[in-house]
């Protein structure tokens, strides 16, 4: 259903090096996984290097990306999965039947399924597991997905019945994210949910150093297919350079995510590694919050979405990778995703808003709160040039990521703009249907289109969700600067990861190294 995402552009790459002498060389030795906690000496384990390291295992009482990054589809598995097209696929549960009201659901589950430490999946366990969500243990705000569920009945060991309080197109899909993890009574210590998670995923956590690696390691009873390498590794560095510089050295096999355009160019000099460039859910939004003047207005508001040249700062700050929306906060892979024609580029328009909302040099003054992410840097500046042209006087406030930004942006909401990827799968509800969230979007007509098509035969959900953004879109509740392209980076020999970034797991299962002799 929707919109298929666009294919791989695997190209290697042959531009100029302008950061080369910038990018240091050692030589290869890929597949000794260091880490404080040991070191792994197989020669087809599997590097890949990430940003923004968690600081626990469990995603249930924190939040941010980085936990389900690493643990979902790894780890914990989830009854629906969501395909790369943003269908669902059949995974614990072999299929399913919704009732005529739409209010039901019977899942009926894979035989001869058990978590890693031996425990059975089964009806019970989903029970457990969705009651979980909804309880106290959970306070993850993304548990708010989930409040829909009424009752959770064991038909037999192998089925299970959800019922809903309403019908809700949103719920299914929900469940093929990090809500929908499968768990087992025996395995929610708060030590094992921090440091050794239980799951019916492919693999185990064997070590962890925390802010430097997670090393999984392949599971002998696993229900599926066996992953293609026996030791996979996730490394963080908070810069593209120390990732970038791991790969030269052999450090790590892959680079996911690059988020440097010029060390991209300068890595790719060489014409020995692979680009692959996808999609994802991340939708890099110059934040205003309406909670504040000037963005109360939304005339200023407008006037932003007018200033900013989009297809200018995918050029400037991403070497022209990335999906210019119009504005939509919506990715390529939704089925009501569609390119808007509302705010062309247009300054005059823009000088004209703010005079009518009585913005002068007395009242101009609007300072962007920009994390210590590069993506947000290099957008920041462009944009800080767009906005003072029409007339603003915007200075750029350096705050680190994530401490600071999520304690005065996210949670105190002390900020005027802020520039941030959200990369939460189907987030509209979360990001505007809150008047609580950061954005302080206050919108009963939205909420109402958005309860209208949560609520609507699954026929009309996508028609009725394009109206509740196109409602968005002209109250300019933000402009979304561009859709964040997936661009990784393979060492020869390496394959196995989809560049399509479309739920909140990154799957290692398939990455495997063919010819670990090629890495040097």
């Amino acid at each position: 259903m929707g919109n298929l995402p666009a294919l791989p552009k695997i190209t290697p790459l042959f531009a100029a090096a302008a950061l080369a002498g910038a990018l240091t060389v050692s030589s290869c030795h890929a597949g000794h996984l260091t880490t404080q906690t040991g070191t792994t000496q197989d020669p087809r384990a599997v590097s890949v290097a990430v940003s923004g390291a968690p600081a626990t295992l469990d995603f249930t009482r924190t939040g941010g990306a980085a936990i389900p990054q690493a643990m979902m589809a790894n780890i914990y598995e989830t009854l629906v999965r969501i395909a790369p097209d943003g269908s669902l696929q059949p995974w614990l549960a072999k299929s399913w039947h919704i009732s005529d009201d739409a209010m039901t659901y019977t899942f009926h589950l894979r035989e001869n399924v058990t978590f890693s430490n031996g425990s059975p999946f089964n009806a019970d366990s989903v029970k457990f597991s969705l009651e979980r969500v909804t309880s106290e243990a959970w306070t993850n705000g993304r548990k708010k997905q989930m409040s829909v569920v009424d009752r959770v009945d064991v038909i037999d060991p192998l089925t299970v019945a959800v019922t809903l309080s309403r019908p809700s197109n949103e719920w299914l899909w929900n469940m093929g994210t990090m809500v929908g993890a499968m768990m087992t009574p025996d395995g929610v210590t708060d030590e094992q949910l921090n440091r050794h998670p239980v799951g019916t995923g492919p693999f185990t956590v064997a070590r962890w150093a925390p802010g430097q690696a997670i090393e999984l390691r392949a599971r002998g009873n696993y229900w599926g297919p066996a992953p293609a390498s026996e030791t996979v590794a996730i490394r963080y560095f908070p810069d593209p350079t120390g990732a970038t510089n791991a790969l030269q050295s052999g450090d790590v096999d892959v680079v996911y995510s690059m988020q440097s355009p010029e060390l991209l160019d300068a890595l790719t000099a060489q014409g020995i590694y692979t680009v692959a460039t996808g999609s994802t859910n991340g939708e890099v939004l110059l934040s205003m919050n309406n909670r504040r003047a000037p963005f109360d207005d939304v005339r200023v508001r407008r006037a932003v979405m007018y200033a900013i040249d989009r297809q200018a700062v995918i050029d400037t700050a991403w070497d022209g990778n990335g999906t210019d929306t119009g504005g939509v906060p919506v990715p390529p892979t939704d089925p009501w995703y569609y390119v808007s024609d509302a705010y062309p580029f247009n300054p005059d328009k823009a000088r004209e808003l703010l005079a009518e909302a009585g913005i002068n040099d007395t009242n101009n003054r609007v300072v962007i709160s920009v994390p210590s992410r590069p993506y947000a840097q290099n957008v920041s500046e462009i944009v800080v040039s767009m906005l003072n042209d029409v007339g603003f006087d915007t200075t750029i406030e350096s705050t680190e990521f994530p401490a600071v930004w999520l304690s005065k942006v996210y949670r105190q909401h002390d900020y005027d703009m802020s520039i941030i990827m959200h990369i939460e799968p189907r987030d509209i509800p979360a990001l505007f249907g809150n008047p609580d969230y950061y954005l302080g979007f206050d919108s009963p007509r939205v909420r109402e289109l958005l309860a209208a098509a949560d609520t609507a035969p699954p026929d009309q959900y996508p028609a009725k969700m394009k109206q509740a953004v196109e409602e968005i879109m002209d109250q300019a509740a933000a402009d979304t600067v561009f859709n964040y392209p997936n661009i990784v980076v393979f060492a020869p020999g390496v394959e196995g990861i989809d560049p399509n970034a479309v739920s909140d797991g990154l799957d290692l299962s398939a990455l495997v190294k063919t010819d670990p002799e090629s890495d040097g």
